[in-house]
């Protein structure tokens, strides 16, 4: 199945299609395709000597397929750059048709207490052997270590060129090389005149200046609260406090959504941490309860808000609240502080650490120029794009997976259609 340049193309009457990158948007595009023209000569291109690369390390290598989240309109949420752009795909193919497809293929799909999607083999191979399985039984090609130079529109044919100056015609071609670091890196899809969005860094987690808190690292709360201090961003859920700072779910959600106001902050700037995710007014109102109660209780036993004792213990200290200071004659002020470090405890943050292998961008293909009911260029006939490549990314929880299948799927669809006649 595989070669490295041994490929010639089949000079017949056959429809030729071609798939760059072997991704999960490319598998599933080049699989849509193949199945509706089953005479057509379908092929994927992979520059790199690995396939299905981020299928294999997502999730801790369990890949977390797609999530448990089947009504669109709250599915397209979980996307900081696509959620309008993307609904029209998500209406052909969304995330109860991709568990039906893996199941159909005979990969059962659980999921978890978050919504997360996982084969039931918690073992990214089951994913990775269906689709390369899939790709053998309907005759797709595939060739690795394949690297392609440019891509140009001749005629409404598509001229691709290879490293070697080699150049071949296509009737259509989907673009699933998924993110790029730099403008640069897109380059070779200079004379397809698409603009292109600068790529930023996406999902991250916050690097803090001061390490105190640091001591606690493997510590988590369960929901928590972030805000980017002096902006809009805010988000919840679980917060991991970790050797270099805080990550979680919480802060990777927050990453997203303020990925470009963080860059232009150089990727410093203050977070402020509600532990509790809870109001000032509750919490206060908590504590004055247990004032009334029970007055001879000491701070150390008055954790009612289920904090790792750790953090409580932390956090009394870091207000200078003695441990054993009995809540019945906690002073005014130092109830303040406490209130305050438990709703609004404030962290300097210094740079960001992100996932090697599971690296996420924001930026690419600018989305405007992208028809989402056929992932067609509005520029260029028959040029698809899916996945990361176009500046669309989500959250954590399957979702950019979810973006890649449709994409493919909803490319793949619109190709096998048009060529069909």
């Amino acid at each position: 199945m595989f070669s490295y340049y041994l490929w010639t193309l089949v000079k017949n009457e056959k429809v030729n299609i071609v798939i760059i990158g072997g991704g999960a948007a490319g598998f599933f595009g080049a699989l849509r395709a193949k199945f509706l023209l089953p005479d057509a000569h379908v092929v994927i291109f992979e520059k790199s000597n690995k396939l299905l690369a981020k299928v294999k390390v997502s999730g801790g290598g369990r890949c977390n397929v797609t999530h448990h989240c089947f009504e669109i309109s709250k599915l397209l949420k979980n996307y900081p750059r696509g959620e309008k752009d993307l609904r029209p795909a998500f209406n052909q193919f969304a995330c109860k048709d991709t568990v039906s497809w893996f199941e159909d293929r005979g990969v059962n799909i659980k999921v978890e207490e978050d919504g997360r999607m996982f084969p039931t083999s918690n073992n990214s191979q089951s994913i990775i052997d269906c689709l390369l399985s899939e790709a053998e039984d309907l005759g797709v090609e595939i060739y690795t270590s394949t690297n392609v130079q440019k891509v140009s529109a001749i005629k409404e044919k598509i001229e691709i060129t290879f490293d070697n100056e080699r150049k071949e015609i296509f009737n259509a071609v989907l673009i699933a090389t998924g993110g790029h670091p730099s403008v640069a890196s897109y380059k070779w899809l200079s004379e397809l005149k698409h603009q292109i969005i600068s790529p930023l860094p996406s999902l991250f987690t916050f690097n803090l200046k001061e390490k105190n808190i640091c001591s606690l690292m493997g510590i988590s709360v369960h929901e928590a609260q972030a805000k980017i201090v002096g902006t809009k961003f805010v988000q919840s859920g679980p917060l991991l406090i970790t050797h270099w700072g805080f990550s979680g779910p919480a802060i990777l959600k927050l990453s997203a959504f303020a990925a470009r106001e963080l860059a232009t902050k150089n990727y410093e700037f203050t977070v402020a941490i509600n532990w509790l995710n809870k109001l000032e007014e509750d919490i206060r109102s908590i504590l004055n309860t247990l004032k009334s109660q029970f007055p001879k209780r000491t701070l150390a036993r008055s954790n009612e808000f289920n904090l790792p004792k750790r953090l409580w213990d932390f956090l009394l200290l870091k207000v200078k609240i003695d441990q054993e200071q009995v809540i019945g004659q906690l002073a005014k002020d130092s109830l303040n502080r406490l209130v305050n470090v438990l709703v609004n405890d404030q962290y300097e943050v210094r740079g960001k650490t992100t996932f090697k292998e599971e690296f996420v961008t924001c930026g690419g293909i600018d989305t405007a120029e992208i028809d989402f009911l056929t992932m067609e260029s509005k520029l260029v006939p028959n040029v698809f794009f899916g996945g990361e490549v176009l500046n669309i990314d989500a959250i954590t929880g399957g979702f950019n997976f979810q973006a890649a299948w449709t994409a493919g799927y909803v490319a793949g669809t619109t190709i096998g259609k048009r060529f069909s006649r």
